[in-house]
């Protein structure tokens, strides 16, 4: 599997965003919170990522940190498998007020996904 993040692995649309929201699994993995959801009928997983203008108020600060949780889903994505399961969508939601290192926002995901693959086998 490529270590690239194409248009069409980027969740967007009000119908998508709402049916992961209102019908996925939620679960947290320290300074992340999540929603899954199995079963998307792409071909793709797909992902979203929210750092909340609540907790950093500075755009430079929300940029920089969905930069650091792209960089890490984008290569440790092959942590969820490749062929033969259900594709999903996935929300990464930043839950913390602290800045975080890209190793620790690395170690979150990766905690994220191997949490979510089991989840995923069909």
């Amino acid at each position: 599997m490529d270590a690239t993040l194409t248009k069409a692995e980027r969740l967007c649309g009000k119908a998508a965003v709402e049916r992961l929201i209102g019908s996925g699994r939620w679960g947290s993995a320290g300074p992340l919170r999540y929603c899954l959801l199995a079963g998307n009928g792409q071909e793709v997983d797909r992902i979203l990522l929210s750092v909340p203008k609540k907790l950093f108020k500075r755009a430079v600060k929300r940029n920089l940190l969905k930069r650091r949780l792209r960089e890490a889903y984008r290569t440790r994505k092959s942590l969820l498998g490749d062929g033969g399961r259900l594709h999903a969508d996935l929300l990464l939601q930043y839950n913390t007020k602290e800045m975080l290192s890209s190793v620790q926002i690395l170690e979150a995901v990766e905690r994220v996904l191997t949490d979510a693959a089991p989840q995923l086998s069909k």
